[in-house]
């Protein structure tokens, strides 16, 4: 029996095979596209509870400028080995000597965060960081951002860091905060609500400085906040009169539960740790809303819990903001 391929001549072959060539590549570039038109991404924030020598009870015994334990700082790793986030913003970091043994300790467990940013403010000890398995594209401190105070100037005390990353359909920022603790030194300024206000309404600022249009612009505003969703600092996160700037973004964990602080001495539990976004990056939102994540170790590793949110970027995307937005 003569084979059909035998019947058809070679030029015919030899074209029939350079269109299955060409056919085969359109697939692939095609299939390529698509690969490149959607992305998502696990952004989180977490407050690791002062990963840094400061002045701690170990057992019963006062240790001055000790280091955070070992067995803190394992349980802290597998936190956030389980969160598996793509971009992680830390708070209440030590200085660069202490986040290079995070990202050391963690690579050799199996998750490399290669690209690194660290803040440098007014607080020596306590700063800002991002820890990130995609490149930056931009990185800035900003430190010199101030408010009025009691009729003086008073610093934003971690001041603010700002990274901008790209994605597949264009540029979105993040900026992390740390607003100023509930302990106070002023008596006329209980729980320091004030100079939290102060802070945020600064950080507040620079962010409609760089974005004056927040309905058309990509970020997000995330970190510890040390205030309520219903507080003055939100809403002054949240908006400028009546202009809305971002969205804070409803959250709980798998059992329903919404805090993310424990304030041991009390045996209270409240949510302090925030993710807010902005109109223009609503729409990336997968299933609307944040998570706090409740998995193995987080009672050890710090007093607070993580929140992440989920972004999908270009093809898939939501089609219409559909964020689960709450609060101020």
């Amino acid at each position: 029996m003569v084979k059909k391929n035998h019947l058809v001549p070679p030029w015919m072959r030899l074209g029939r095979a350079r269109a299955s060539v060409v056919k085969c590549a359109a697939l692939g570039v095609a299939f390529g596209a698509a690969m490149l038109r959607a992305e998502v991404l696990t952004v989180a924030t977490y407050n690791v509870e002062n990963y840094l020598a400061v002045d701690r009870r170990i057992e019963g015994i006062y240790r001055p400028a000790y280091p955070k334990p070992e067995a803190a700082k394992q349980v802290l790793r597998a936190v956030i080995r389980g969160l598996a986030a793509d971009v992680l913003a830390l708070q209440e970091m030590g200085p660069p000597g202490y986040l290079e043994e995070l990202r050391r300790d963690l690579r050799a467990e199996g998750l490399d965060y290669p690209h690194v940013a660290l803040a440098e403010a007014s607080d020596p000890d306590r700063h800002l960081a991002v820890i990130s398995r995609v490149p930056f594209r931009s990185v800035r401190t900003v430190a010199d951002l101030d408010f009025s105070y009691f009729g003086a100037r008073e610093k934003v005390k971690r001041g603010l860091l700002e990274i901008t990353l790209a994605a597949v359909d264009g540029d979105w920022t993040l900026f992390v905060v740390h607003l100023r603790s509930r302990h106070t030194e002023r008596l006329d300024d209980p729980a320091s609500a004030l100079c939290r206000a102060g802070e945020a309404e600064a950080i507040r600022n620079h962010v409609l400085a760089r974005f004056p249009d927040p309905a058309t612009a990509r970020f997000l505003i995330l970190g510890d906040c040390n205030d309520l969703k219903d507080s003055k600092p939100l809403r002054l996160l949240a908006r400028r009169g009546a202009t809305p700037i971002a969205g804070l973004l409803d959250a709980a964990d798998t059992n329903g539960e919404t805090w993310t602080y424990v304030y041991r001495k009390e045996d209270t539990y409240t949510r302090v740790d925030h993710i807010l976004v902005s109109r223009g990056l609503a729409a990336a939102v997968v299933g609307g809303r944040a998570r706090i994540y409740d998995g193995p170790g987080t009672g050890g590793a710090s007093d607070h819990r993580p929140v992440a949110v989920r972004l999908q970027f270009g093809a898939g995307r939501n089609p219409a903001p559909g964020a689960s937005l709450s609060g101020p």
